[in-house]
């Protein structure tokens, strides 16, 4: 007998795919746990083949598990995209954008963006997640976000790149601090001091762990914070040193008792790019975000060039 598919059962499984738990799997689909369990159990049988792995630990996903959280996730985007495509004839609202980003992107040039974005489009939501550049580029390929912001200029099946912004991330210290006598500095000689970062869950926070770790070297944080300003402050309080954009280090600088120093690693300039899948096209009111981040990216050149 033909398996048959069930939009719920889809859900379920994408669900407990990115949980990594039956348990909050069936939470996220209005499911109580014994109804998710019979539902994947029957969809295994008509399968002929178990989707996950079940342990003390969770569950995780077999290979057919994989492959049809794959298409699932696949089925349920183009779904979404249809019910967005026909609602913006009707009042509510008309979709949901999936907009993933790097940290930068996500403080700095996102937000005013985003407001326009959002006024003008009423019965839109956006969901933006921060994330590592390659983690980004690996949730718009695999459809997981419709659009993306990523330091990454390549990769992923089927992704296309239009170029955004570029983003120096820059050495933020106080005022007397033994690293401002020098006109720039190598992130390794930072390391010598301890750190102000943002949270642990920050894309930049694990992107300045990687670089150390790249050095061989422990990158030590003396307190974590929720954002730039809240770092800066601390800087100036003389509790350790940043790294952070320097766009928002050196507008912060105009108030504040800080000093930045220049980063010499090439890794401290990046060319941002937007990033979208090739083959599947967006809503009309997701590629009306694409354009204005488009127009965006020419407009900050152009101020960058006025600002050189």
């Amino acid at each position: 007998m033909a398996a048959r598919f069930d939009l719920t059962d889809m859900q379920l499984m994408v669900n407990v795919a990115g949980a990594q738990s039956l348990t909050k799997g069936a939470e996220r689909t209005f499911l109580s746990v014994p109804a998710a369990s019979n539902r994947v159990k029957s969809l295994e049988e008509s399968l002929g083949t178990d989707l996950l792995y079940r342990g003390s630990q969770g569950v995780t996903l077999t290979p057919s598990g994989e492959v049809f959280v794959k298409h699932a996730r696949t089925v349920l985007q183009q779904l979404e995209y249809l019910r967005g495509d026909i609602l913006e004839y009707a009042q509510g609202v008309k979709g949901r954008v999936r907009l993933y980003a790097n940290t930068t992107a996500t403080n700095e040039f996102l937000p005013a963006l985003l407001g326009r974005y959002l006024a003008a489009h009423p019965d839109v939501n956006v969901e933006l997640r921060e994330r590592l550049s390659y983690q980004v580029v690996r949730a718009v390929a695999e459809g997981v976000a419709d659009i993306g912001i990523t330091a990454q200029g390549s990769g992923g099946a089927g992704v296309q790149y239009l170029p955004y912004r570029t983003d120096r991330l820059v050495l933020v210290t106080c005022e007397d601090h033994p690293l401002t006598r020098l006109a720039s500095c190598g992130f390794e000689q930072a390391l010598d001091y301890d750190f102000v970062s943002l949270f642990e869950t920050s894309a930049i926070h694990s992107f300045l762990l990687k670089a150390a770790e790249d050095l061989g070297r422990v990158l030590r944080f003396r307190v974590e914070v929720g954002n730039f300003e809240a770092a800066c402050r601390l800087i100036a309080a003389r509790v350790g040193i940043g790294v952070i954009p320097g766009a928002a280090a050196y507008r912060y600088a105009q108030g504040m008792p800080i000093r930045i120093v220049p980063i010499e690693d090439a890794w401290s300039l990046r060319e941002l790019h937007i990033c979208v899948r090739e083959s599947d096209p967006l809503p009309a009111f997701a590629q009306e975000l694409v354009d204005l981040l488009v127009a965006d990216a020419v407009s900050g050149s152009e101020r960058a060039g006025l600002a050189g």
